[in-house]
Formats: C-alpha cells, sequence, structure tokens
C-alpha cells in the first residue's frame, strides 16, 4: 500500500540493522504517520496489547517477528534452555490479545518450526527469521487473493447496477493497516477501484476506538477510494433506503462451523443487513479460521479492554494529539472489544482459496485437509 507515494507493508526488519523489527504507530494515525522500533520480546507485547499493531494478520505477523526477537536474546548456553526460554516469551505473547487467533497460530508455528531445526543454536536463530517472514509473506499474498476472489462479488453488483456506483459498507478497520499487506475487508474494494469499478465505501466510526474513522478512512484516502465516514448506528438506516448494496467485514476468529468473532457491533450490522436483504461477507485468510471450536457464542473468548478507551477520546486540538473526557468522571464503563456474528446471519467467507458458504461443510469443502 502506498502512504504519500511511497509502498510500505505494516511490518518489516530495519534496513539496516535486521535484529530491529519496524511497524507503523497506528494509534497516533490518521494526524503522524510515526515508525517504531521494536527490539525487545517486553516491547512486541506492548505494541500488540496497548495496539500500536492491531488487525488479525498483523498480529500474527508481529507474534511471529516477536518469536525471532526472543530467539535473538535467547540463553545460548544449551538448546534446553533456548527452546524454554521462547516457550515463556510465546506464553507472553500469547496473553496479549486472547480473541485473535492468529497470534497463538503465529507463536506455535515459530515454536514447531525452531524445534525441529536441530541443536545448533544459530540454525534455530536464522530458522525463527525465515518463518517470520514466511507468515508476513504469506499474509500479504493470501490477503491480494481475498481481493482477487472478492473483486468478482462487487464486479457482478456493478454488471446488475448498470455501472452505477457500487456502495460497501464496512466496519472498524479490516485494511492493510490490520495486515501486513492489502488487507481482507479492504482487498475486493481496492482490486475492483483499481479495475475502474466505480465504489463508494460507507466507513463505520467503530467506537470505541474509531478505527473505521481514523484507519479505514485514511487508508481510503491514500489510495483515492470515494468514502463517507458514518456514525456506528447509521448503517441501518441506510440499508433501509436502499444505499447499502454489501457489507463486508473483517474477523478475528471464525470457527470451522462459520461463526465469526470480529469488533464489536458486527453482529448488529449482520442483523440489519439480514433484514434488508443486504448480503453480509465475512474476508479472512486461513490463519484465522479456528479449526477447534464449535459455538462461538459460548466458546470464543471475548477481550474485555479498559474502560478509558469508552470514556476518553483521542484527536488532533491545535496542531496536539489529545485525549478528553467523554463521561461523568465517576461513571463506570464496560469496554467489550469483539462480538460473535451467528453463521446464519452471514452470506459468505471470502478466503485465499475462494468464496465459500459460512457453515461446516462449506469451509472444508475449501480446506479438505482440515477433515478430521
Amino acid at each position: 500500500m502506498n502512504v504519500y507515494g511511497k509502498h510500505y507493508r505494516t511490518i518489516w526488519l530495519k534496513e539496516d540493522d535486521p535484529q530491529t523489527v519496524q511497524i507503523i504507530e497506528q494509534r497516533l494515525l490518521p494526524h503522524q504517520f510515526v515508525i517504531e522500533d521494536l527490539t525487545t520480546v517486553d516491547e512486541v507485547a506492548r505494541a500488540i496489547k496497548e495496539m500500536h499493531v492491531r488487525g488479525a494478520g498483523l498480529i500474527g505477523a508481529t507474534a511471529g517477528y516477536g518469536m525471532y526477537i526472543a530467539a535473538l536474546h535467547a540463553p545460548r548456553d544449551s538448546t534446553t534452555a533456548f527452546m524454554t526460554s521462547l516457550t515463556a516469551a510465546g506464553e507472553t505473547l500469547k496473553a496479549t490479545r486472547p480473541t485473535a487467533v492468529n497470534l497463538e497460530w503465529a507463536v506455535e508455528r515459530q515454536l514447531e518450526a525452531i524445534e525441529a531445526a536441530g541443536d545448533d543454536i544459530e540454525e534455530k536463530i536464522e530458522t525463527a527469521l525465515r518463518m517470520a517472514q514466511t507468515i508476513a509473506d504469506e499474509d500479504a499474498e493470501f490477503c491480494r487473493r481475498i481481493g482477487e476472489h472478492g473483486k468478482a462479488i462487487i464486479q457482478e453488483i456493478s454488471q446488475r447496477k448498470q455501472g452505477e456506483t457500487v456502495n460497501i459498507l464496512t466496519h472498524c478497520n479490516a485494511g492493510w493497516l490490520a495486515f501486513v499487506d492489502y488487507g481482507t475487508a479492504t482487498a475486493p474494494i481496492y482490486a475492483a477501484f483499481n479495475e475502474g469499478i466505480k465504489v463508494h465505501v460507507w466507513v463505520d466510526e467503530t467506537r470505541p476506538q474509531n478505527q473505521g474513522a481514523r484507519l479505514t478512512a485514511w487508508e481510503l484516502n491514500q489510495h483515492g477510494v470515494p468514502h463517507t465516514v458514518i456514525a456506528d448506528n447509521v448503517g441501518g438506516h441506510l440499508m433501509q433506503h436502499g444505499l447499502v448494496d454489501m457489507v463486508i467485514t473483517g474477523t478475528d476468529r471464525t470457527l470451522y462451523t462459520g461463526d465469526v468473532a470480529n469488533k464489536i457491533g458486527t453482529y448488529l450490522k449482520a442483523l440489519a443487513a439480514k433484514d434488508n436483504d443486504v448480503p453480509f461477507y465475512v474476508a479472512l485468510p486461513s490463519s484465522t479460521f479456528d479449526w477447534k471450536m464449535r459455538d462461538g457464542v459460548k466458546e470464543i473468548p471475548i477481550e474485555q479492554r479498559d474502560a478509558t478507551e469508552v470514556k476518553y477520546m483521542g484527536g488532533l486540538h491545535e496542531g496536539e494529539i489529545k485525549s478528553v473526557l467523554l463521561t461523568p468522571a465517576d461513571s463506570p464503563a464496560a469496554n467489550y472489544a469483539f462480538d460473535v456474528t451467528p453463521a446464519r446471519l452471514v452470506t459468505g467467507l471470502i478466503t485465499e482459496r475462494g468464496i465459500c458458504a459460512a457453515s461446516e461443510e462449506g469451509i472444508l469443502g475449501l480446506y479438505p485437509e482440515k477433515k478430521q
């Protein structure tokens, strides 16, 4: 993705120092574009927990690079001590954001690869580096493929509307900032826009962190995609009046039975879409599937974040990013970060392998190797 005319990924190794991982500090967007250096596991864990980086794919890629950093700093007197240190680092990283399944997936993938690399510690470190880069590269490539598959849906709507603008509603940020590149929910939008299909995006602000208003809008603006920021509760009204042709969101964990965990408020969008016969799609790479859980509402752990994120809001004032109190100072607040959309409300899942129904049969049809 281009930022002010230059291509960036969301995470990479520092050009002159391959032991330093660099990220875009997303809490400061859209007002400041700042690149942050990560050199320790604690810094990586803090970046994930405090949402310097966020989004399923990017959390996974960051965890992958975090395990590489852990390998660089692990004791080298024995392979046992080395692996014990890495296992502890993995537990630290996995504890930062419990809902996003990519996090655990990336840590476990690293540990398996490093364990299998033999007894030479230097080879284990090289393996950790290669695997971190592989996880990042796969994420970008899978998102690119999601864009190509999802583009066909937008093309079909455009043809049905005889070339008139396709209006797409999205929630939170499932764009390139949430992944290594391209994004999931936005990838089909970018692919369609790049081919000259007329699109317009309704961007939910997505309280309490405003990832839509801050991040998705910034991304779309950088790419030149027409868009309009709306308050979270406007979507249903737009659907009632025929102003939304499709909804497309991302997901932080989708069960192989089709239940979808995504940013809080997604469930309400799905209900409104169902009531107004608006197709509701979820875009995700295979790394975001949970192949163990069956019932999303009962089993998916829902992260509860600090109440200050609800009570305070940040923004630009007189050239400085400041935080202001919205609520009475002594009013308590609840901050559930995700909700679960049942499979019955999802029109289809857009993956790197194609589009399928949000059902066990549909998902395992695309991923037959996951059948028990």
